[in-house]
């Protein structure tokens, strides 16, 4: 019998070979999208994320935020700990994180109420599949046992699945934005 993590690991290889190629023919429509659902929420304190690897690129939609509320950008504590969410400017100076994701060099902490969330693979439920350190569900239970946290997924449309290796301890999504359309789940 395949164990969870076997499951994870193959879901996550396909996904990654879909992402790499939607990546290779991105441009740069995600963006728009994004940034049409983030002026919702203009001056609600919300956090994206610097890209690595072949993710989407969420920076643009960020820099438009930037002037109207605090945006910060994921901070890894430790292994098995939530993310922290240090205040991101476009210009801002930033040195190399965990993973090759770049962090501002000065730390000024915030807890956001609107994520943008990176990911591996989504479903049509709202389930994510991540890198497989629980970061962000660690992070996205603690956020909304203080106050409701919109958790918005980001990614290409390729990366969807029909069926996801998830657990009890996954954090759904509120929301997915592709560089195609907008899902509310």
């Amino acid at each position: 019998m395949t164990t969870l993590d076997e499951k994870k690991s193959a879901a996550r290889k396909e996904a990654f070979a879909r992402r790499k190629t939607a990546h290779a023919l991105d441009i740069g429509t995600g963006g728009a999208l994004l940034s049409s659902v983030l002026a919702g929420y203009r001056g609600v304190p919300l956090a994206g994320y610097m890209p690595i690897w072949t993710e989407i690129d969420p920076l643009a939609a960020m820099e438009e935020a930037v002037a109207h509320g605090p945006v910060g950008v994921p901070v890894i504590q430790g292994a098995a700990q939530p993310l922290k969410f240090s205040r991101w400017e476009p210009d801002c100076v930033l040195r190399d994180g965990p993973f090759g994701a770049k962090v501002p060099c000065e730390d000024n902490f915030f807890d956001p109420q609107i994520l943008i969330v990176p990911l591996v693979a989504f479903n049509r439920c709202g389930g994510r599949l991540g890198y497989g350190g629980g970061f962000y569900d660690r992070t996205l239970e603690l956020l909304r046992a203080k106050r409701p946290t919109l958790a918005i997924g980001f990614a290409y449309a390729t990366q969807m699945a029909e069926c996801l290796p998830l657990e009890s301890t996954d954090q759904p999504l509120d929301m997915m934005i592709t560089e195609e359309k907008i899902i509310n789940f």
